[in-house]
């Protein structure tokens, strides 16, 4: 399974929701990730340009699209961004093929 990392923050509203009703919105990301094969990993509030972060696991891009979508069609959100995370051999895999690539910088 794949690993994202997604950047969100909430609308004035749902702060104003959550003030009045405080809840712990990790139940509802697990299940979320969940209805999609995928595992919730980490749920962080922040500090600076985004309320707050999840760390998922997913099957594949179209099931985290997915997620992505529906949580950004709700209307809760101000901002939400995923970032498909590499692993270290993910990442050493990738360089390795790279050298097989043929690339030719702009103008030469």
């Amino acid at each position: 399974m794949a690993f994202y990392l997604t950047r969100f923050s909430y609308t004035p509203e749902t702060w104003a929701r959550l003030m009045e009703h405080p809840e712990d919105r990790r139940d509802a990301a697990r299940t979320y990730i969940e209805s999609v094969g995928g595992k919730l990993h980490g749920f962080w509030y922040a500090f600076g340009s985004y309320d707050g972060y999840n760390l998922w696991e997913a099957p594949d891009n179209v099931s985290m699209a997915a997620v992505a979508i529906a949580i950004g069609g709700g209307g809760a959100l101000s901002k939400l961004e995923t970032t498909a995370l590499l692993t270290v051999d993910e990442t050493l895999e990738a360089l390795g093929r790279a050298k097989a690539v043929s690339y030719r910088r702009p103008g030469e």
